[in-house]
């Protein structure tokens, strides 16, 4: 068997090059005239809210009880919770900023906000990832037994994970 947390690494490696899609964005975004931009971000906040959100509740749903249970401790896995509301809210303020584009003009202000929450999606992610890659991953490939990390991909199943 591989490990019980391959599942979420597996996921975990599709998901991270969009985070490279995210930052040449922000990167990108200059106000003025781009007949492009609102397409791009239309697409970046479609990735954001269909898959990137969609894998954070899986996370809540079939992830996280485990690491509780396996750390001994229910709030362990509090501060990884913050982070989802924190990139639910950002994701948010994307689609409002989004709406406020119209025919390929950007202003100096939208530009701004879209590299502000762009940029900020970015950082959060790529260190929410990399928590959940470097600790939580690790101890429970270290700690749960067959039976516990079939159980869990079974729960990720269920929860609508990438399994």
């Amino acid at each position: 068997m591989s490990t019980p947390t391959e599942p979420l690494r597996a996921e975990h490696r599709e998901l991270v090059p969009h985070l490279a899609h995210i930052l040449d964005l922000a990167d990108a975004v200059t106000e003025g005239t781009d007949p492009e931009l609102a397409a791009r971000v239309e697409r970046i906040h479609g990735f954001l809210v269909e898959d990137l959100l969609h894998h954070a509740e899986v996370e809540e749903l079939a992830l996280y009880p485990v690491v509780a249970r396996a750390m001994g401790a229910p709030e362990a896995t509090g501060t990884m919770t913050k982070d989802h509301v924190e990139i639910g809210r950002m994701v948010d303020e994307l689609g409002a900023v989004r709406d406020t584009l119209t025919g390929g003009s950007i202003t100096a202000s939208q530009a701004r906000e879209i590299r502000r929450l762009l940029y900020g999606l970015h950082a959060v992610v790529k260190l929410h990832f990399l928590k959940e890659e470097e600790v939580y991953l690790p101890l429970l490939d270290s700690r749960l037994s067959e039976v516990e990390g079939l159980a869990l991909i079974d729960a990720l199943r269920q929860a609508g994970g990438a399994v």
